[in-house]
């Protein structure tokens, strides 16, 4: 198990440096000069000769490219992102201010996506055939098909400008203002869950009906044991990992579904923050904002591999 364990996280750390070179080069190749974007238009026709090189040395601009990459993860393995261009603040500063609220959202819609989703592909399992299955499979397909944001747009629409029942925009910590945070997150919070829900309902549905075929879970029925012993100790436990493979890929999907969220509900998360430093080319804060969601995906499939050893036996790490 250890030896697993310790080969899945090198695994991790070649897919994050991979992710660091890719990340690193895109903002690179981008259009447009940051340090141009960094002087207003005035001070840009005024520049005296040299002010460009000066800028340029300040940021590391001036440096080959292989030399700021280098000098970049030397600082990250020394807990420095970098600062930001714009905002003259540290990145690790900006990421813990927006990181816990992509984190409350992410987490609020995790959790429901799951207790929501099998639950439904549990009922839809044992009602194959009824019409509550043929409702519940159509309404996946739709969920999985549906842009978040142009949900974000319908739900803003109807619960925010017509009913008036929750805010259109914004966030406010619980611990503030436990109530209005509730109301301000409902909406986010049901945008990015709409897809999981479909994914992992259908994924719920499928795991089950192959499961109960099989004899043990036969057996069982025939033993007269109850509906609720025979799903919850021979047929859910065996059908997870299916389904836990899915809801760990179904994290970095919430994690990347949050940038339109965020910005169609002008959240100020971590998503939010990217776009706008991508427009502004601040590179410092979209590469550090990459890189903490990488290694964030990285861990949550570790910990799905490691989850497989305990819904079944038969699996051993050797």
């Amino acid at each position: 198990m250890a030896k697993y364990i310790l080969l899945r996280l090198l695994h991790g750390v070649i897919v994050i440096i991979i992710v660091s070179i890719f990340i690193f080069l895109m903002m690179r190749l981008l259009p447009g000069d940051p340090v141009l974007l960094y002087l207003d238009k005035a001070a840009i026709v005024n520049v005296e000769p040299g002010t460009l090189e000066k800028l340029r040395a300040e940021f590391g601009l001036d440096k080959p490219l292989v030399e700021q990459y280098l000098r970049w993860v030397n600082d990250i393995l020394h807990g420095d992102l970098g600062t930001s261009l714009f905002q003259k603040m540290a990145i690790s500063s900006i990421i813990k201010q927006s990181f816990p609220i992509t984190a409350h959202l992410g987490i609020l819609s995790l959790l429901i996506s799951s207790i929501v989703a099998i639950s439904a592909g549990i009922i839809c399992a044992l009602k194959r055939g009824s019409w509550l299955d043929t409702v519940v499979t159509s309404l996946t397909n739709i969920g999985v098909s549906a842009p978040i944001f142009w949900l974000g747009i319908l739900l803003i629409y109807l619960f925010g400008v017509y009913l008036k029942w929750l805010p259109i925009y914004g966030y406010t910590s619980p611990f503030d203002d436990f109530w209005l945070s509730t109301k301000q997150v409902i909406m986010p919070v049901i945008c990015l869950s709409v897809v999981s829900i479909s994914f992992i309902t259908r994924q719920t549905r499928s795991s089950i009906l192959e499961i109960v075929r099989n004899d043990y879970v036969r057996t069982a029925w025939a033993k007269g044991l109850d509906e609720r012993t025979v799903i919850t100790k021979h047929v859910l436990k065996n059908s997870l990992i299916p389904i836990a493979t899915l809801i760990g890929l179904q994290v970095s999907s919430i994690i990347s579904g949050s940038v339109l969220v965020e910005t169609v509900f002008n959240v100020p998360g971590v998503g939010r923050m990217m776009v706008n430093a991508l427009f502004s080319h601040d590179y410092p804060i979209v590469q550090g904002g990459v890189l903490l969601i990488a290694s964030f995906v990285v861990v949550m499939n570790l910990l799905v591999d490691i989850s497989y050893g305990w819904l079944d036996p038969k699996i051993r790490y050797t």
